[in-house]
């Protein structure tokens, strides 16, 4: 499960979905919700050490604002402030959709729909950055991004709520549409997914901790996981970035249909179910 989450959190392709199909297909089980969002924390963990010099630049930077009395006054700063505004989509329907998320929203028939139905609108998103390559267009760096592309970026994370969609997938997919080229979308996707990750991870840990703790899972099946989630998501990271460098999402919108549309052959024919 810890190889699962590292390989699939950056990648977009949706460790969600991996995390419930891969169990199902073996017979072991839905993990659940809450030990999905405890090992994202060690995927956290990974994109914190790659972008350590990022992140403490950008906290350098708004305690610098923050002694001069203009909260924005150097572009870090204005970026660290755009990283929590395009959080609070994510924030606000994850707590007005929660139960569905970790319920009904789960069935693989939803995570089969998500699947296939991100991988035909990221396909429109690379058609948009071809036909931009073809007209000069000049793609956005972080350094140029406006609070619209932020919140609207912000958006298209909060449709990562649905089992299926893929953080990545929704963040790269958002930024395609605002103007980054892919490698920028996926670096930015991954700063902005700190602070939500963050906060769900320790809040399903503070909430469920008497069960994720128990014998039935166990504190070392955690600690294992979380552990090599996040080694291996580290070398997700650095893989992602250097492939968008040189190449388009196909190989990716690819994968998500042929997942999709296989899961629903296997639902179907009664192979694995739904819940």
């Amino acid at each position: 499960m810890g190889v699962l989450q590292g390989l699939t959190e950056f990648l977009p392709i949706s460790s969600t979905a991996h995390l419930r199909i891969v169990p199902a297909l073996l017979g072991w089980g839905d993990a659940g919700a809450a030990f999905t969002a405890v090992i994202q924390l060690g995927t956290l963990a990974a994109v914190l050490l790659y972008f350590a010099s990022d992140i403490v630049s950008i906290f350098k930077s708004l305690f610098r604002c923050a002694l001069k009395g203009n909260l924005i006054a150097e572009r870090e700063a204005l970026l660290g402030w755009m990283i929590a505004a395009g959080t609070v989509p994510i924030v606000v329907f994850g707590l007005l959709f929660k139960d569905q998320i970790e319920t009904g929203l789960r069935s693989l028939y939803a995570i089969a729909a998500s699947m296939i139905l991100l991988a035909l609108i990221l396909a429109i998103a690379e058609g948009v950055v071809k036909r931009r390559i073809t007209s000069g267009y000049v793609f956005k760096g972080i350094d140029r991004l406006g609070w619209w592309e932020v919140i609207l970026v912000g958006f298209a994370q909060a449709v990562a709520l649905i089992p299926g969609s893929s953080r990545s997938g929704t963040t790269i997919t958002g930024g395609l549409f605002v103007g980054m080229n892919r490698e920028t979308a996926a670096r930015f996707s991954f700063l902005l997914s700190l602070p939500s990750v963050f906060a769900a991870g320790l809040f399903e840990f503070y909430k469920e901790s008497g069960a994720l703790l128990s014998s039935q899972i166990g504190a070392l099946n955690i600690i294992v996981a979380v552990l090599t989630a996040g080694i291996v998501g580290y070398a997700s990271i650095a893989f992602l970035l250097g492939y968008l460098k040189r190449r388009t999402t196909w190989l990716f919108i690819i994968y998500r249909l042929l997942v999709g549309v296989l899961l629903l052959a296997l639902l179907w024919r009664g192979v694995v179910q739904p819940l």
